[in-house]
């Protein structure tokens, strides 16, 4: 027989109260519930239980849990039980003692001390531990308690993230590697390739001076457990879980999600690309194409991107023009996404390392190729550049985002202030604006001119000196910029454009002295 919830708090001894969202801290988001209740000296080492009602639709209980008198050594762990107790499969999710003030748990992954598993609506309990509170001390605890729920856009989007630092910035990162729980592999201790487990991805991305790595092994979201494991040690280093959709008819990142997806393109239940979109729409996240110019067979199944039909590319919002070195070859994704500029999709532009050994050295890109090869390289250029590819780092995806969490990475990456640092330095940089009257707009954004205005274009760059800067109308190079070299570390540079009011697009890149890709810049749009 279940008991009311009211009836329930009374006999635990602890007052519940219910309220409105917006009693926990301001940087926190809102509560659905807000638990809270007292405990006095008679509650030494006892045993608690404080019930909540999960909703229906429910996939994701996040907790945050507070409570007063620490410093009269009050000591409250917290632990977390289902709707079966301890008597049911569908029971005991978890504990955590006093070692966490927080925690989420889901169907895909859920915080370490906590079980991943099916939320079923009904009654929940905190389960509340004091081993030590003085026989003249009266404590309060607060439970926040949010429900993330199953819905169009976003339902898989794990909102209970962390906030690396809050100040907007340029954030340097890898949105494509593997590890243990795909293909990613690395000489072990004894010098055996074996699965590459994940720490060891973080660990090397953090030393190489990233912010940000999104870790994306095929077709799964498994790795998001351990990446949970690791982020509060990785305090430097925000980990964004991802996964490589990978079919028959091409691959795909998928940024920021963890619910499940039918990734089964030609089957009866996702029979082409739009259908798989369309459940990608349901799972939220940030969607971008992988190396789309690859070959595809036996060496690289399905690695190009072949599908059949027509594909809605206003459903996608990048595309992967950089894979680990294929820039200035002929398997670069520029032309690809240029292309798809043309056709008035507006798709970010980001590279991607397609790590899969996280202990590959670190490469010096220049030393891999040789001068002036950069339209038309060598076949000894080309190998090297493969047997070098894949190091983390390189490109690095620098993306100038309000702030460093996963919320912020992906919204800097729809709206498009990027560019790519093709060799992965820690010192390039890149941006460009462009104004008309009053009106600035940034990479990615749309400057709405009439005919006949006058449009100023400003830029800067940074660690290619000796390099020129490429002015891209369309999809081709042209001259608005008079003196395009590059004569210092820090530069700046700008150009006019006279509109003729029809919609066009205009980027920079920037090459090295050697006439190599250096780095790559998102458009701005005139509309």
């Amino acid at each position: 027989m279940r008991l009311p919830l009211c009836l329930i708090a009374l006999m635990c001894g602890i007052f519940v109260e219910a309220v409105a969202a917006g009693a926990l801290a301001e940087t926190k988001p809102q509560a659905d519930v807000v638990l809270r209740g007292v405990l006095t000296g008679e509650d030494n080492q006892t045993w608690r239980l404080v019930p909540f009602e999960v909703p229906a639709g429910t996939t994701r209980i996040t907790v945050d849990f507070d409570y007063t008198t620490r410093d009269a050594h009050t000591t409250v762990d917290l632990g977390l039980l289902g709707p079966d107790g301890f008597r049911g499969q569908d029971g005991f999710r978890g504990w955590s003692g006093g070692n966490k003030r927080g925690f989420t748990v889901s169907a895909s992954d859920a915080t370490p001390s906590y079980l991943p598993g099916p939320i079923r609506p009904g009654t929940w309990n905190l389960l509340l531990g004091i081993p030590n509170i003085r026989p003249d001390t009266k404590a309060e605890f607060t439970a926040g308690v949010r429900f993330e729920r199953a819905g169009g856009g976003g339902a898989g989007l794990v909102q209970s993230e962390p906030v690396l630092r809050a100040e907007p910035g340029w954030y340097r990162g890898d949105l494509h590697m593997h590890t243990a729980h795909s293909d990613g592999s690395c000489l072990s201790r004894r010098q055996q390739r074996v699965p590459c487990p994940l720490f060891l991805t973080a660990k090397t991305a953090s030393e190489r001076g990233l912010d940000f790595i999104a870790i994306t092994d095929h077709n799964t979201f498994s790795q998001a457990d351990a990446m949970r494991e690791l982020q509060p040690y990785f305090d430097d280093l925000l980990l964004i879980p991802g996964r490589e959709i990978t079919t028959f008819q091409g691959h795909a990142n998928l940024f920021g999600s963890v619910a499940t997806l039918d990734f089964r393109v030609t089957s009866a239940d996702v029979p082409d690309w739009n259908a798989l979109l369309a459940n990608i729409d349901h799972a939220g996240g940030v969607i971008s194409i992988n190396h789309p110019i690859r070959p595809s067979g036996e060496q690289c199944m399905g690695c190009g991107w072949t599908p059949r039909g027509t594909v809605d590319y206003g459903r996608m919002q990048a595309v992967e023009v950089v894979n680990g070195l294929d820039a200035d070859t002929p398997f670069t994704g520029v032309k690809f996404w240029e292309h798809l500029l043309d056709e008035g999709y507006q798709l970010t532009a980001l590279g991607g390392s397609d790590n899969h050994d996280a202990l590959l050295p670190a490469v010096n890109v220049s030393e891999l190729r040789q001068p002036h090869d950069a339209d038309n390289p060598s076949s000894e250029t080309l190998s090297r550049l493969r047997r070098g590819s894949g190091a983390i780092g390189t490109p690095t995806t620098v993306v100038y985002a309000d702030m460093l969490s996963q919320a912020g990475i992906a919204a800097a990456i729809r709206r498009g202030r990027v560019f790519i640092d093709v060799a992965g330095t820690r010192d390039r940089s890149l941006d460009l604006v462009a104004s008309v009257d009053e009106r600035t707009v940034h990479m990615g954004e749309v400057l709405r001119v009439p005919r006949g205005a006058n449009v100023r274009f400003e830029g800067t760059v940074g660690g290619v000196a000796g390099g020129d800067v490429e002015v891209i109308l369309d999809g081709q190079r042209t001259f608005l910029l008079k003196d395009s070299h590059i004569l210092s570390s820090a530069q700046s540079f700008a150009f006019p454009w006279r509109a003729d009011g029809k919609r066009h697009w205009i980027r920079v890149d920037v090459r090295d002295g050697d006439s190599h890709l250096a780095l790559i810049g998102n458009p701005i749009y005139l509309h």
